[in-house]
Parts: C-alpha cells; structure tokens; sequence
C-alpha cells in the first residue's frame, strides 16, 4: 500500500505526462513567482501595516508549501541523499532555510536571510527544458568556458599593470597602483566605459585604445562558445527525445 502511494506520488512529483503532474508543475512555479513579485513588494516604502501582514502570510503558506514539496521529493527519490546534494536539492533546501533560521535569529542578519530567498528563482529551472538546455551548454563548453575565464584574467590583469605605468605618474590619485587600475581595466576591457576613471596621456590613451579592440573580441567569444554548445544540447535532446 505504501509503495503504491510513493509510486503515485512520484508519478506527480517528477513526471511530466499526466494533468495532475502538469498541475503540480504550475502550481510551484506560480508559487515562485508569487514569492519573488511579493519580495519585490516589501522593498516598497511606506507599506500599510495590513499589507505588510498579508505578505508575511502568503510568504509562511509559500514556504510551508515549498516545505512539503521538498520533503516529499526526498521520500519518492530513488536515492535521497543524492537529491539533497544534488544541485536542485540544494536549491530547494536554500529557498525555504532562511525562513527558518529567521525564526530564531538576531534581527540585524534578518535582511542578509531574506536576500537569500532569491535561491527561489533557481527552483524554475526544474520546469524549463530551456533553462535545462542552457545547464546542459554549460556542461559540454566547461573547458571551453574555463579557458575563456582565464585568459580574461590574464588580460585584466595585464591591462591594470599596462595603464598603470602610463598614467601613475599623471594621474597618481586615479592611478596609484595596479590595484587602482583594476577598475579602469575592468571598465575598458568589458567595454562599459563609466568615464570616472580615464587616461589622459598619449601613451595610455593609444593604449586605451588596443584594450578596447581586444574587449569587443572578449565579448564576442563567450557568445559564440555558448551559442555552438546550446546547438549541440538540442541535437542531444532530439536523439534522447525522438518526436
């Protein structure tokens, strides 16, 4: 009898193919997005006291719904303790913990607590084959990815150092050291440019300029790795998944 209510219960909780699945399915994302809409609300200032109190209870309901959620998904898993450190294990432990060390906790932590509460967001990807495909990109171009990250750090670093020597001595409240230039470098390289922090001699603004041609590349690339695995996690998912 019991095995027959798991059984059941795994059907809804992590099928796909029946109404009461795709219900389940809604029914939790609709309640992510209502938790993530009401946690932008409570930043508003000047709340009406009876407002704040209706968003404090559809938060309990949401996370006693969440709750249940995650401890039903560690009764119908094949494995539990392969769930709960699995990455949406995780994730679903995260989104309803705050709620729970608030109840017992110095009030001045209370505002890091419900920052966490944005944990919630990740629980939508278990319902977008989108978002999984973009889990599964990252997957195939990790190495790809990695290298990219690197080799950004490598030239961020190489930048600060460069712009350094050309304008510390011009500009040494802007430029004392590579430390100081690592905002300019991070400005210029991703090509956001701010323009609170610029070169003033020739030689850093002929240098500016090479840093600039080689942050539109860095852009570029990332995109183009990305692009490439996603083409590739869908051809995986067709095969896995035949029409």
């Amino acid at each position: 009898m019991n095995s027959t209510i798991r059984a059941s219960a795994k059907r809804i909780i992590e099928g796909v193919d029946t109404k009461s699945a795709l219900a389940f399915d809604f029914g939790v994302q609709g309640l992510i997005l209502l938790s993530l809409v009401t946690f932008a609300i409570e930043t508003l200032p000047n709340l009406t006291e009876t407002l704040r109190e209706w968003l404090n209870w559809i938060e309990v309901a949401t996370v006693l719904v969440f709750t249940a959620e995650y401890v039903l998904r560690l009764w119908v898993a094949d494995n539990p303790l392969k769930y709960a450190t699995s990455f949406f294990g995780i994730v679903d432990l995260l989104s309803i913990l705050p709620f729970y060390l608030a109840l017992g906790i110095d009030l001045r932590t209370l505002r890091v607590l419900r920052f966490m509460r944005l944990f919630r967001v990740f629980k939508l990807g278990r319902y977008s084959r989108a978002i999984q495909r973009l889990g599964v990109a990252f997957q195939l171009a990790k190495e790809e990815i990695f290298l990219f990250f690197f080799v950004s750090m490598l030239l961020l670093y190489l930048a600060a150092v460069g712009i350094y020597y050309f304008e510390s001595e011009a500009q040494p409240d802007k430029f004392g050291s590579i430390f100081h230039s690592l905002w300019w470098a991070i400005c210029t390289l991703t090509t956001v440019g701010y323009g609170d922090v610029y070169p003033i001699t020739v030689g850093g603004r002929l240098f500016t300029f090479m840093v600039l041609l080689i942050g539109m590349g860095i852009v570029a690339v990332p995109a183009g790795v990305l692009a490439s695995a996603l083409l590739q996690a869908r051809r995986i998912e067709s095969e896995e998944n035949p029409p």
